[in-house]
């Protein structure tokens, strides 16, 4: 029904805390080459926005989104809301989890690709 709010919520989050990073970083001149969490927010960010939208596009395609008020179906009596809500706490939240653990894993491998050391070296003769 609504279970795409939960990873909206967290890439709006992660979109504010990125750019309020990058203003900081910015006055403080600083620029990061390396692989780190911080530099890869938009990473984390652009997964969540783009699961989010097809899970959004998906709930109008079935009719549970509509465009117009109260927009989410299950909103309009209080019995459907409370089964809605839940959904959003579980599957959502299951969601945003998933996707933020997803995201960890790629920063990890993206910086152990970056750090590993070649496998031989070529000698000059």
């Amino acid at each position: 029904m609504a279970c795409f709010i939960a990873p909206v919520t967290e890439a709006i989050v992660v979109t504010v805390a990125d750019k309020m990073m990058k203003k900081s970083e910015k006055e403080e001149n600083k620029e990061v080459d390396e692989i780190t969490f911080k530099s890869k927010l938009p990473w984390l960010s652009k997964l969540l926005f783009g699961g989010s939208a097809l899970l959004c596009f998906e709930h109008i395609w079935h009719g549970e989104v509509t465009l117009w008020f109260p927009f989410l179906t299950a909103a309009s009596n209080s019995a459907d809301a409370a089964v809605m809500l839940k959904e959003i706490a579980t599957v959502g939240g299951t969601m945003a989890i998933w996707l933020t653990t997803i995201w960890v894993a790629m920063v990890l491998a993206a910086k152990a690709i970056v750090n590993r050391k070649p496998a031989y070296r070529l000698k000059a003769k």
